[in-house]
């Protein structure tokens, strides 16, 4: 006869989570390491009272705000390398909506993340109750049905033994490389609370090993024929390097058969910046070097890429007639795009084939190709070098001299978290990433807010080395609430917080579409217009961290800002850099956008700035093509 125990629904629940498992490559990690958690009337009861019971086995982080404790949750499974992910519960109601835009972003990234939000009550006894949203259409619907198409893998436990097939499945989605992201268990209350006879065996140990599938032969030797037949064949590299730990395959290859790297945001740091093939950010937001690659490419090989607008140039970019397309990718939707000619498989073991397959001496690019990039990127470390440099110590830096002096003391340990704003085109510009960690921007849903709880997830996955969140005060304002977790479990993270009075990447982008800035900067309004361009807001935002229980530094020069850097580098307990940079009214003073971004413009328009930009917006447009 078959032994139970007899616990509620959330206990189960909660004791399951507790012993599952990731391995791969030999390393075992737990799967759901923390849960993260706001307490209502929808879960207080249930998963509150479980995590109690058993506190020993599941870690509890107190969050503030239920988005940010998601972004918390991300930051830690992407740190993590997806091998090892948070759950986050809710209460019904606003708690369970708040997750909505952590999962979209979880999803969108495929990183893996439990969401288990409280539901009304599956009995029904009395309707409504508290929070419930009434579909006099539909008995059956709830508030927590808006995370089913953010979600990979949904379902609503109604009865204490649907826990059973609902977790196992909501494991295997969390552990798969192709389908991770979020995955949401909606818990009625009362279902929560019930009692039930749980078979022992779901309580064992289980171990979920992450796959590395290898090329199939025929695309395999289709990929080794396409790059042999090219002359200035070049690599992108996307985030599913990072994921498939395939930095040192892709050094090996790009080493021997010298085609330059370029990469995505999410695959920054694929080669340090320093690598003889490495030649920066891909893009809208990307080196003259890469993008002129890009321009005069037969073969693009995407690894791992989702060939995003930014990185393509909104289908722009790739101008070389018969230029063809490679994708090595585990998956097989994204290995299909732009025509290509897919390599479905991991990253890792996808590049050790491709390079043996090639032979150690029989493909190899022309040496007056090598010498073009690396004589091109010179140029641009030229550059780069000018926007960090500050000749007046003195003054008020801009905001690449904000990341030049970040950069004089870092090293190949520190972190760098960001997603939104100015900060990520110059970043994906200028920034040199040491190691393959060191750049952690979200750029997939670009979350404005995602940076500070990111941060405190990267470090609990990292607590030995430094871990920046760089902010503008646009973010900053958008979501500060977790600096009150980071104070309150001394997770000692350093925010960057830069004070440029406004929105400043989406002003710039109003003004190149006619917008004229309108509705961007944070100030008062005008007596003469009633616009808002009147004197800036008088808003202390340091002193708004600070009253949140962080140490802040104000920095007003660029030699107080070296100096403040340095103290919250060395830091022991949660501090903020406070810095005003010098460009209030432009985007950032780095060098501007070397491809082109599709924002469509106003067709008819009376105001000039709206018709020039049109007639600008038609010209790029005639250049886009469909790759077939």
């Amino acid at each position: 006869m078959t032994s139970t125990t007899r616990l509620t629904v959330a206990q189960a629940l909660v004791r399951f989570l507790s012993v599952q498992y990731t391995e791969r490559d030999g390393v075992r990690r737990r799967l759901i390491d923390a849960t993260w958690g706001i307490f209502g009337h929808g879960n207080v009861a249930g998963l509150g009272q479980a995590l109690i019971e058993y506190a020993d086995e599941m870690p509890y982080h107190q969050g503030r705000n239920e988005q940010s404790m998601v972004h918390a949750a991300v930051g830690y499974a992407r740190q993590s390398n997806r091998l090892s992910a948070h759950a986050v519960t809710t209460s019904i109601g606003p708690g369970a909506t708040n997750l909505v835009t952590g999962a979209a972003l979880a999803t969108i990234n495929h990183l893996p993340v439990l969401l288990l939000p409280g539901d009304t009550f599956a009995g029904r006894p009395a309707d409504p109750v508290l929070q419930q949203l009434e579909v006099p259409y539909a008995g059956d619907v709830s508030v927590n049905d808006c995370l089913r198409p953010v979600s990979k893998y949904f379902d609503r436990v109604t009865r204490p033994e649907a826990l059973i097939p609902a977790a196992l499945n909501a494991m295997r989605v969390l552990a798969d490389p192709v389908e991770t992201g979020a995955v949401t268990l909606a818990l009625p209350q009362d279902v929560q609370a019930e009692a039930y006879d749980w078979p022992d065996e779901f309580f064992a140990e289980r171990t979920w090993y992450v796959r590395r599938p290898a090329a199939d032969p025929a695309e395999l030797a289709e990929a080794v024929r396409a790059v042999r037949a090219a002359n200035r064949p070049l690599i992108i590299a996307g985030g599913g390097v990072h994921h498939s730990r395939a930095e040192a395959a892709l050094a090996e290859f790009a080493s021997a058969t010298g085609i330059p790297v370029a990469s995505t945001q999410a695959g920054k740091g694929s080669l340090n910046h320093d690598h003889p093939q490495d030649v920066g950010g891909i893009g809208h937001t990307g080196t003259a070097t890469a993008d002129e690659l890009a321009r005069l490419a037969d073969l693009v090989i995407g690894i791992g890429t989702r060939y995003t607008d930014f990185t393509t140039g909104s289908h722009t970019l790739f101008e070389r007639p018969g230029v063809r397309f490679l994708n090595l990718n585990i998956g097989a939707y994204d290995g299909h795009k732009l025509a290509g000619q897919p390599l479905i498989a991991d990253a890792s073991a996808g590049l050790t084939a491709l390079a043996r397959e090639l032979g150690p001496d029989a493909y190899r690019v022309s040496e007056s190709y090598i010498a073009e990039y690396r004589e091109d990127k010179e140029r641009w470390e030229q550059r780069v070098d000018a926007c960090y440099e500050a000749e007046e110590p003195d003054v008020r830096p801009t905001q690449p001299q904000v990341l030049g002096a970040l950069d004089e003391i870092v090293d190949a340990s520190d972190i760098i978290v960001n997603a939104a704003g100015s900060l990520p085109g110059d970043l994906h510009k200028l920034w040199r990433t040491r190691s393959f960690d060191q750049y952690h921007l979200e750029y997939g849903y670009s979350c404005m807010g995602y940076e500070i709880p990111a941060a405190i997830g990267v470090k609990l996955a990292a607590p030995d080395r430094p871990v920046w969140a760089l902010v503008g005060d646009g973010t900053y304002l958008m979501m500060p609430t977790e600096i009150v977790t980071a104070v309150q479990e001394g997770i000692a993270i350093k925010v960057l917080l830069i004070q440029n009075h406004g929105y400043a990447s989406i002003g710039g982008l109003s003004e190149s579409v006619g917008g004229e800035r309108f509705g961007t900067a944070y100030r008062h309004r005008s007596p003469a217009d009633g616009s808002y361009t009147g004197a800036p807001l008088p808003v202390d935002l340091a002193a708004n961290a600070a009253s949140l229980g962080m140490r802040v530094l104000r920095a007003k020069t660029v030699s107080d800002l070296r100096e403040a850097l340095a103290v919250a580098r060395a830091a022991d307990t949660p501090t903020c850099v406070y810095v005003e940079t010098e460009t209030a009214d432009t985007v950032s003073g780095a060098p501007p956008a070397q491809a082109w971004w599709d924002v469509p413009v106003a067709a008819t328009a009376t105001r000039s700035s709206a018709v020039k930009a049109r007639e600008l917006y038609e010209r790029h447009v005639s250049t886009r093509r469909r790759h077939l």
